[in-house]
């Protein structure tokens, strides 16, 4: 605002670099009110609110803000009448203050709190959302996110061509021939187990693969599906296997398999055991038809999947997912620096340093580097630009975070190579000397 008092001004600047501090935006508000900006008080009290619920001052203040006489922030209880009386249809106004319209007031800026849902036998006052078969809303919709068919491609996959070319021979060529699928008895299904280091691109391939089939993609994790209440973990591993038939073609993406498929002998919660059992089942097509279902899912410790959930006919292949080569390293770099501020970067310098970096690696060696030029520029007061000083800095600075995961895979490797399961990362530390 052009007429705000310096104070004022500051307070703002204040508020910006804390906005957590609630006090701090009170003040900020009370003097706005006292300078007659009313509409900016109501805002600044709604966003104090939203840190802390329920706040007296910062409800006093709103009042005042927008125009209603300050309340006790405990108002009396009133009499309990002799008889019981209907509801009103609008709430009773306190102390002359209409809530309904301070409620419209605010309601672009202070969300609602709670949400409408039936209660559906958890403790006193605890309320879940209405489903209709176990994960569904109370019209019927499926409770979890289906992306539709979009435009990524492999092709957008920077490098790694190796995991492109198995993807294609095991998995995409067969789904793509129809007539040669039938000629030779193949289904339309399939199941594919992504493994490898993290913040390798695990999760990426397979919106990627999603793309290539064209069908639609639903991630799922261990907080969509575990659930406190008996029966209810196993009824949500169904309705995602319901929802996806629905929708077929339909790529089924389980991220961290280790944590929703974990080795039933280790679990000691019955309702993930359960929810186990019940994902084995859905795999197997018991309860539906699983025609045009591909499961996909991804771990950085297949070593702690329940081995059923390997057996023919379910997560059968198995795919290792590496550090981006330099082709894909190169990609990342470049995805990360074009709307930064660079100047004179020599990529193929920077491609070589960092080998075994992985793609979340290689975006915080450009968060880095560039920090180092902000904190220059605010020294100097001249602004300069990311150079390839600052990232080659970055990189000697920072361990790839893949090596820790190689160290615990190459005894796996070594010594716990059940079926060959894990040839492929046999072959690569003996490529990279590191057996």
């Amino acid at each position: 605002m052009s007429d705000e008092s310096p104070l004022i001004s500051s307070l703002r600047a204040a508020v910006a670099a804390a906005p957590g501090d609630v006090p701090l935006r009170l003040h900020l508000a009370h003097l706005l009110l006292e300078a007659g900006h009313g509409e900016a008080a109501v805002t600044e009290a709604a966003v104090a609110l939203t840190h802390a619920p329920g706040d007296p001052q910062a409800r006093e203040l709103m009042m005042r803000a927008m125009g209603g006489p300050a309340v006790p922030v405990a108002p009396a209880t009133p009499a309990v009448p002799a008889t019981p009386a209907a509801p009103p249809e609008q709430p009773q106004s306190q102390g002359g203050f209409d809530w309904r319209a301070a409620e419209q007031e605010v309601g672009d800026v202070l969300p609602p709190r709670f949400t409408a849902s039936g209660h559906q036998g958890g403790p006193e006052g605890f309320e879940r959302p209405l489903t209709s078969d176990g994960g569904g809303d109370a019209d019927g919709a499926p409770a979890f996110d289906i992306e539709a068919p979009g435009g990524l491609r492999l092709s957008d996959v920077g490098g790694m061509q190796e995991v492109k070319e198995r993807l294609e021979a095991a998995f995409l060529a067969p789904m793509r021939n129809p007539e040669l699928r039938k000629l030779f008895g193949k289904s339309l299904r399939g199941g594919l187990l992504l493994y490898g280091p993290p913040g390798c691109g695990k999760t990426f391939i397979a919106r990627a693969v999603a793309g290539e089939l064209g069908a639609s993609f639903m991630s799922v994790s261990l907080s969509d599906v575990l659930d406190m209440y008996i029966g209810q973990s196993e009824k949500n591993v169904h309705e995602v296997f319901r929802t996806a038939r629905q929708k077929a073609p339909c790529v089924v993406f389980l991220d961290e398999l280790d944590a929703l498929g974990a080795k039933r002998s280790r679990s000691h919660h019955s309702g993930l055991r359960n929810a186990v059992n019940q994902l084995l089942v859905e795999l197997d097509g018991v309860e539906g038809d699983n025609e045009g279902v591909f499961v996909l899912a991804a771990t950085n410790v297949p070593w702690d999947v329940d081995i059923a959930l390997r057996r023919p006919g379910r997560l059968d292949r198995t795919l290792l997912v590496l550090p981006p080569d330099e082709p894909a390293r190169e990609s990342i770099l470049r995805y990360h620096l074009k709307d930064r501020p660079i100047e004179s970067v020599d990529l193929g310098k920077l491609v070589k340093v960092t080998e075994g970096f992985s793609g979340a690696d290689l975006a915080h060696l450009c968060d880095s580097a560039s920090e180092s030029a902000l904190m220059d520029s605010a020294r100097t007061g001249t602004v300069r630009m990311i150079n390839t000083k600052d990232l080659l800095s970055a990189a000697r600075q920072l361990r790839p975070s893949t090596e820790a995961w190689f160290s615990s895979a190459r005894n796996v490797a070594l010594f716990a190579n059940d079926g060959g399961m894990y040839d492929d990362l046999l072959a690569h530390l003996k490529k990279k000397r590191k057996l």
